[in-house]
């Protein structure tokens, strides 16, 4: 195989999991699934875009941010204000105070549609804002942060104090933002019914497909300059910066790649469920994002897909079972997995393919040799 183009997968082994990973999601899940669990999986699968910004941010670059919750309510509330307004049509809401508007605007006594809102109309623009928005406020954020060198812990605090602003503001604006109920009754996406049981399968394809294909663009991206650049940078940074590369030029850049994959993740999150609130966006579900690639891998953009789905698998199950317990459930398994394995469930994996599958195969190679000796040797001879 060309080695050019194997080296956008990282090589054989990029390529392969990037191929194992595609059968699972789009043709294990669909087969042994049906349309509830489908739907469920598509939900747990948008935090994967979440997840897969962080690997890159913190797994690649050592840049931990506490605040990917507030990229993922930013694309999340993009796509839901679209939603809002094609369900608040003239004709639906007619029994309003104000037909034309939001149902909770009218609640708030809002007697026009504010000038925000406006641009949500389009569904182009939409799109356009799904990945602009968060990645232009994760510019603002960064380049204030790393032009003045602040990293660590410094900005891991920062970034979880923007999304706690973030909720609270979406909390405290309900005539803007619906408050802390969010954006609900979201039914339609230019005609389309989202909530039928056809709907729910196409959505679910599209999202392996975009996560799928937001996992070639990272390789690719780290097959080049850049994959060279975010493992220097995490080990000896003032070496990077005194051989003369603007390494906040990398963490800004990174940083807003790691963003936009959130915004894109919230995006589906909203067309998955039909809603929105601010409980999808504050220091609980950015910290839950850290536990997923903490889990999975931080440094495998195939781990913390698995991370993800796995985390939010056993945290529904321990809401339901535990309602009182889960988080601390979910507190032991990070615990447990940074004490027994550092590198996550990837490590795990990577260490029995690096020792015990060549040990094994070492053992079923060695015990054919002998029989295929033992076949050619001349008879009556022993070995």
């Amino acid at each position: 195989m060309d080695k050019t183009f194997l080296k956008y997968f990282d090589g054989k082994e990029g390529l392969y999991k990037l191929l194992a990973l595609a059968a699972v999601l789009l043709v294990f899940f669909p087969i042994v699934l049906n349309n509830f669990w489908i739907n469920i999986v598509g939900k747990y699968l948008t935090f994967g875009f979440a997840a897969l910004g962080l690997a890159l941010l913190w797994g690649k670059s050592g840049v931990l941010s506490l605040g990917q919750g507030l990229f993922f309510g930013l694309g999340g509330y993009c796509m839901a204000m679209f939603l809002k307004l094609e369900a608040s049509d003239p004709i639906s809401t007619k029994i309003q105070s104000t037909p034309g508007i939001p149902d909770f605007m009218d609640w708030n006594q809002l007697t026009h549609l504010p000038a925000l809102w406006i641009p949500f109309k389009s569904l182009p623009f939409t799109l356009f804002a799904v990945v602009a928005v968060p990645a232009l406020v994760a510019f603002i954020i960064g380049l204030a942060m790393f032009k003045r060198r602040v990293g660590g812990v410094y900005f891991a605090i920062i970034t979880q104090a923007m999304a706690l602003i973030f909720s609270l503001g979406i909390d405290a604006n309900q005539g803007l933002t619906g408050g802390r109920n969010g954006i609900t009754d979201l039914k339609t996406m230019w005609g389309w019914d989202i909530r039928t049981h056809s709907a729910q399968y196409i959505l679910y394809f599209t999202t392996c497909v975009l996560l799928l294909l937001s996992v070639f663009l990272l390789q690719w991206l780290l097959s080049g300059k850049m994959g060279k650049m975010l493992p220097a940078m995490c080990e000896r940074e003032d070496r990077v910066r005194f051989t003369g590369y603007d390494v906040a030029f990398f963490k800004v850049f990174v940083f807003c790649v790691a963003a936009a994959l959130s915004g894109i993740g919230g995006a589906l999150f909203v067309l998955q469920v039909g809603f929105m609130a601010p409980s999808m966006v504050g220091i609980v579900p950015s910290v839950e994002i850290v536990i997923f690639a903490a889990v999975g891998g931080r440094a495998s953009l195939y781990g913390v897909i698995f991370g993800a789905m796995l985390v939010n698998a056993g945290k529904s199950l321990f809401s339901v079972s535990f309602p009182q317990a889960w988080l601390f459930a979910m507190g032991g398994l990070l615990i447990a997995v940074v004490i027994l394995f550092p590198n996550g469930l990837a490590g795990g994996w990577d260490y029995l393919a690096q020792k015990a599958w060549p040990w094994l195969l070492g053992k079923f190679k060695s015990e054919s040799e002998v029989e295929e000796i033992e076949d050619t040797a001349p008879k009556g001879e022993k070995l």
